[in-house]
């Protein structure tokens, strides 16, 4: 039996060896034969097997994902739908790579906001002069108990960087950023240091967060976009299960 054992492992062992060969080659060839054939394609972060046969999956650079047979011949752009399981592989891996880290967000750099018991969180980026913002602050202001970090990102031009500035500075950024949202009350010029402001900046660049207002749950999904209040609710609950 014990020989018996030492076989089988070898054999998985030289199976496993062979496998990993040949995939290695499949991905130098699809590298090869995509960078020669569209030279402005985003460099190619990763190459992995997709449970179709003869189909794999590329991570570009920009977090994009697409697909290509083994030689690099065809590229596909779109999701790939398992429909036995009904899953959007293509959504689900997105969605995995688009993630952010909640204990990596640097809340000192963030306005923090309270409703009710504070006890579920979540962390915003949104420029004050985004239309898709204030709808989403008004569907906000119904959700209760739950802290709200709001990073103030100004994307928009230099409007929005001096309503940031005086939202950040104002004696209660927290107020002060509620009143201009849903009422339309701009806070009265103000002076300070806006570091923080240039840091989420930096932040939203490093994780690609590229629109407001985005949205990052406690347990890293983020949604990008405005979306109201019972997607809200579901959002903040699927993040605690």
């Amino acid at each position: 039996m014990q020989r018996t054992f030492r076989q089988l492992s070898a054999a998985a062992l030289l199976a496993l060896s062979i496998t990993s060969v040949w995939a290695q080659g499949h991905e130098a060839t699809i590298r090869k034969n995509l960078s020669e054939r569209i030279p402005q394609i985003p460099k190619i972060e990763e190459i992995t097997p997709t449970p179709l046969a003869g189909i794999y999956e590329l991570r570009l650079s920009t977090n994009e994902i697409y697909y290509s047979d083994a030689q690099g011949n065809f590229l596909i752009q779109g999701n790939l739908i398992d429909t036995k399981s009904k899953r959007n592989l293509t959504e689900e891996r997105e969605a995995k790579l688009s993630a952010v880290d909640f204990n990596a967000l640097p809340l000192k750099d963030a306005i923090t906001i309270v409703h009710g018991n504070g006890k579920r969180k979540l962390a915003v980026f949104e420029d004050p002069n985004c239309g898709y913002c204030k709808r989403f602050e008004r569907d906000l202001a119904k959700i209760d108990n739950v802290t709200v970090y709001l990073f103030l990102m100004p994307v928009l031009g230099p409007g929005s960087v001096e309503k940031s500035r005086n939202v950040w500075c104002a004696k209660d950024p927290a107020a002060a950023w509620v009143n201009l949202m849903q009422k339309d009350m701009a806070p009265p010029a103000a002076q300070c240091n806006t570091a923080a402001i240039d840091r989420n900046l930096d932040f939203g660049r490093k994780y690609k967060i590229t629109g407001t207002p985005t949205l990052v749950a406690q347990d890293g999904t983020r949604v990008p976009g405005a979306i109201n209040s019972t997607q809200i609710e579901k959002l903040l609950a699927d993040a605690t299960k």
